[in-house]
């Protein structure tokens, strides 16, 4: 079988380890061979010393000096937000909400507007090394289709469904269906796009997700529907997507107001079937092992460990956080809840492509967090959460987010020269004498400093992604 010799620095969190444990799992490889099969499956990842003999023929790719990472994985990006990164709406969420993002997203409604956003979408994701994406969808089916096919044509991995919205103000109105429509649309795109490419959802790049906006956006009857129709599809490995705990401004904020609308004890209820009053059962479960919900940054202790028993995930959206005066997800007790942390842009909320600008606000804010709760993020955790963590979390841990054998090659690779700053940081920047540290100073300036610049080649399955 012909062989694909990949050579590079590199980088990557081996193994199945939690996030706490991959320090101890950072595999560093300064004079790295990547080996491929013809199907894209990785066969060797170590020394290039210590290259076996029957792959020494294969097709070489010298990457020198450059470095070999695994794709990014964003859990939570808006494609109808496209071009409304940097938006001003003079407020917090809600306000935003209404005066910037529902207004931005009607104009999807025209079709060429569409297809121009799903190629810009999806060129903008190559750039940014993103080989993997849960992706927040427009409200309407040609949008839809348009996002589907562009991503197929480019050769990456997305996670994406209608964005439905069945209750909301005036701005929100083109973006609204009826009760019946709602579940009538997201099952059409469930049976035209779920593991369309290859008709096999194990294989699959394309899947599918239902996706209610948030729960002020939908209806109690709409849970209900949704609730039904997954448990019809879950078997089919149908994802759900959607925010929670985001704006905790009190009395008028996301939080205060969906307890206040629904009279449930937590957000997290209206999600787990009991969104009615008192936090009653009104319908079926949407939480689950394919199910990721953005930012959390105010959860309750309860709502953690729900989430983490029912194998729900967690995208943690610093970024759009920042911009929206959302507050600050608490790592320590996130990560101590046992629930699976990945990341997302967020991109418009979000106004950066790039999951190393992720990481790199995730460190900013953490080390800041008050008092004891501060840490001072292990690179290794960076990366983490960043690959592996978003591969588990779009339950798809077996396929991607390493270089483990027998794993499908997602990777990017990172020519730092094409980035000055970078370039020089890395070349000249002190390293500590003992070696571990030396290498973690090492990943954590290239994590900090990779720009799209500095991204050269995006491969998923061991196929190069090519903008459309």
């Amino acid at each position: 079988m012909a062989t694909h010799l990949h050579l590079g620095h590199i980088f990557h969190i081996a193994g199945a380890p939690k996030v706490t444990e991959a320090a101890a799992a950072l595999v560093s490889i300064p004079d790295g061979a990547l080996v491929l099969d013809d199907d894209g499956r990785i066969v060797f990842c170590g020394e290039r010393a210590e290259l076996p003999f029957e792959y020494e023929s294969g097709t070489v790719y010298d990457h020198r000096p450059g470095f070999l990472l695994p794709g990014f994985v964003d859990t939570h990006v808006h494609f109808p937000q496209t071009y409304a990164g940097d938006s001003y709406g003079g407020g917090q969420l809600l306000e935003w909400l209404t005066l910037c993002m529902f207004p931005s997203e009607a104009k999807f409604a025209d079709p060429e507007f569409a297809q121009q956003a799903a190629v810009e979408f999806t060129n903008r994701r190559i750039s940014a090394g993103t080989t993997a994406a849960m992706v927040f969808g427009s409200a309407f089916p040609h949008a839809q289709d348009a996002l589907f096919t562009e991503t197929q044509k480019a050769g990456l991995r997305i996670v994406s469904g209608r964005g439905i919205q069945t209750v909301g103000d005036e701005t929100a109105q083109p973006l609204m269906t009826s009760e019946e429509d709602a579940i009538r649309l997201t099952r059409e795109e469930i049976d035209k796009w779920h593991g369309a490419d290859t008709g096999d959802v194990d294989t699959a790049l394309l899947h599918v997700a239902i996706i209610p906006r948030f729960s002020l956006s939908v209806t109690p009857e709409t849970l209900k529907n949704l609730g039904e129709l997954y448990d019809e599809v879950r078997d089919r490995g149908v994802y759900v997507h959607s925010h929670l705990n985001e704006n905790n401004r009190p009395g008028t904020g996301e939080v205060d107001s969906t307890k206040e609308t629904y009279q449930v004890n937590s957000y997290l209820d209206t999600y787990d079937g009991k969104f009615l009053p008192g936090s009653a059962v009104g319908g079926k479960s949407l939480l689950g092992r394919r199910t990721i919900l953005a930012h959390c940054v105010h959860c309750q202790d309860v709502e953690l460990e729900r989430m983490a028993e029912t194998g729900t995930s967690v995208s943690h959206c610093p970024i759009s956080q920042l911009f929206l005066g959302s507050g600050t997800m608490p790592w320590k007790r996130t990560v101590a809840s046992g629930v699976t942390i990945s990341v997302g842009t967020d991109f418009g909320g979000g106004d950066e492509w790039l999951i190393p600008r992720v990481l790199g606000d995730a460190f900013k804010v953490h080390i800041t967090e008050p008092g004891d709760d501060g840490v001072s993020m292990h690179p290794a955790e960076m990366l983490f959460v960043g690959t592996l963590g978003g591969a588990r979390a779009l339950d798809m841990e077996n396929r991607f987010g390493n270089f483990d054998l027998g794993k499908e090659a997602d990777f990017v690779v990172v020519d730092p020269s094409g980035t000055p700053a970078l370039d020089g940081l890395l070349r000249n920047a002190f390293r500590s004498p003992d070696p571990d540290l030396a290498r973690d100073q090492t990943l954590f300036a290239l994590l900090m400093g990779i720009r799209e610049t500095s991204i050269t080649e995006v491969y998923v399955a061991g196929k190069r992604a090519k903008s459309t």
